[in-house]
């Protein structure tokens, strides 16, 4: 149960605008107070909402419940959300990745961009590949994920001047709610919210 609760939920504003994830535990919390509702992603009503209620009415049924994996109290059975929408929430979702020390890690997967190692994010450095005193700025085409050794090994250099090669060539990355995670986290059923058809998007009552 405890790997069905950290499961990723995208989470849509009110304006069904896709914004960030949260784990299936922050979401049946949302959905219990009152701020959330669950899109339902099968079936005839397919895009329709549940609040509490509804959710545990709709998580009852057998054939459903068979289907899809559930939660289990002593009295209730939650089927596990995919998508959330938010009562009030209604800002425009961020366009662009903030530009920080931890985003470049996710970036490059914490991937040394020179040695194609992997590392604990205590053991990676940030590195201009152009060097600062040669006019390199601090932007996100010229920064790189780097261990300790390749970083010092590179030092006040260019990577070819230092017999290096990139993995990747940096690049500012493109905005997605679940920026950071791993693939295979993300659902199928996301996508059609990233660049959802408005007429088939249909509110609950």
């Amino acid at each position: 149960m405890e790997l069905l609760l950290e499961r990723p939920v995208l989470v849509l504003n009110r304006l069904w605008q896709p914004v960030h994830t949260c784990s299936v535990k922050r979401a049946l919390k949302l959905l219990c107070l009152g701020h959330a509702q669950v899109v339902q992603t099968e079936g005839e009503a397919r895009y329709q909402t549940h609040d509490i209620g509804s959710w545990v009415e709709y998580s009852g049924d057998e054939a459903s419940t068979l289907a899809e994996e559930v939660i289990r109290s002593v009295k209730v059975a939650l089927r596990v959300p995919k998508i959330i929408v938010l009562a009030i929430y209604d800002r425009i979702p961020r366009k662009e990745v903030k530009f920080t020390r931890q985003n470049i890690f996710l970036r490059d997967k914490h991937t040394c961009q020179y040695c194609k190692k992997v590392f604990e994010e205590s053991k990676l450095n940030l590195d201009h590949v152009m060097p600062r005193d040669r006019g390199g700025k601090t932007v996100w085409e010229n920064i790189v994920t780097s261990c300790v050794s390749c970083n010092t090994r590179k030092a006040n250099r260019l990577p070819r001047e230092a017999g290096m090669s990139l993995l990747n060539e940096p690049a500012r990355p493109r905005w997605r709610p679940f920026f950071g995670m791993k693939e295979t986290s993300a659902d199928e059923v996301w996508n059609e919210f990233i660049a959802p058809d408005r007429k088939k998007v249909k509110m609950g009552v």
